[in-house]
């Protein structure tokens, strides 16, 4: 017994006609004919009444119409789960981010895929931005989402790289609430009259820093480096300094983020990845942080 047999016989009870069941099968009519007859054969009964062009289900093919469209319906399931699962993404995808990353939606994306694609391994790689980009052109990361001063997303993307750009903030000076410098705005002048705390370099609120300085010819003294930006927030708010950072990097209760106003470049996240990374799982990952993070413009 063939289950092309069975769906041949179904078929012909549904249409009425052999006729009808050939057409809808695209096969010929002598086909079907001759596939249901076997079927009878091996079954040692009728299945069907033929009467001219008609044709009406004897006892024997009422007790079996059932159990075929049953066997059908299994077999078309078990052909449609084979196939889910040949097209499942498989694989192991390597995701670098800078330290302290506390971008919102981004361990959202993390778990999603965890439940969405359970055949998708992620391993998260804390590192500079730098040492992440080089990571990612020796291979040993696959994507990266890293942080660069306004104006560097060539040199983000620079030695093959594609870079994705999805956010640009301005800097702030975030310091507690009633400090002399919590007012509507301050300048980078303003900043040389106190110890500034910032993030070391490498970093990309520390190249924005440096390159805004330079640009209106001031030296970017920076009393103490830490590698979190709510390390360098805690400092703030004990009166140590203030904290050169973003609006969303520095928002705590209790402490003001004031924006520079001549800090003219910004500080920028994006991913980056190689353009030849064909890992399915890999941009499967790729796509799932762009849609959930955004990109620049959309």
């Amino acid at each position: 017994m063939e289950m092309h047999q069975l769906r041949y016989f179904a078929a012909v009870v549904e249409e009425g006609s052999f006729t009808a069941a050939a057409a809808r099968l695209h096969v010929s009519q002598s086909g079907v004919s001759t596939q249901v007859g076997k079927l009878e054969r091996e079954l040692g009964q009728r299945l069907l009444e033929r009467s001219g062009r008609r044709t009406r289900l004897t006892p024997a093919g009422e007790a079996v119409l059932p159990l075929a469209r049953q066997a059908l319906e299994t077999l078309d399931s078990i052909a449609h789960t084979a196939a889910e699962f040949a097209e499942a993404v498989r694989g192991r995808v390597r995701l670098g981010m800078i330290r302290g990353c506390s971008i919102p939606g981004l361990l959202d994306v993390v778990a999603g895929l965890a439940t969405s694609h359970p055949g998708v391994e992620l391993g998260l790689h804390e590192d500079d931005s730098e040492a992440l980009r080089e990571r990612v052109l020796a291979r040993s990361l696959d994507l990266a989402l890293i942080a660069f001063a306004g104006g560097e997303e060539t040199g983000a993307g620079s030695a093959g790289l594609d870079v994705s750009v999805f956010l640009r903030e301005p800097l702030t000076a975030v310091v507690p609430v009633g400090h002399r410098l919590d007012r509507a705005s301050v300048r980078l002048s303003d900043l040389r009259a106190e110890k500034v705390l910032c993030l070391p370099p490498g970093t990309g609120i520390r190249a924005a820093y440096d390159r805004s300085c330079a640009r209106v010819g001031l030296g970017s003294q920076v009393a103490i480096e830490a590698a979190s930006p709510s390390a360098l927030t805690g400092l703030a708010r004990r009166g140590a300094g203030v904290a050169v950072l973003t609006r969303s990097s520095g928002a705590e209760e209790g402490m003001s983020t004031v924006p520079v106003l001549d800090a003219a470049t910004p500080a920028c996240l994006g991913l980056v990845i190689r353009p030849d990374q064909r890992s399915p799982a890999t941009r499967l990952v790729l796509a799932a942080l762009r849609e959930a993070l955004g990109r620049e413009g959309d």
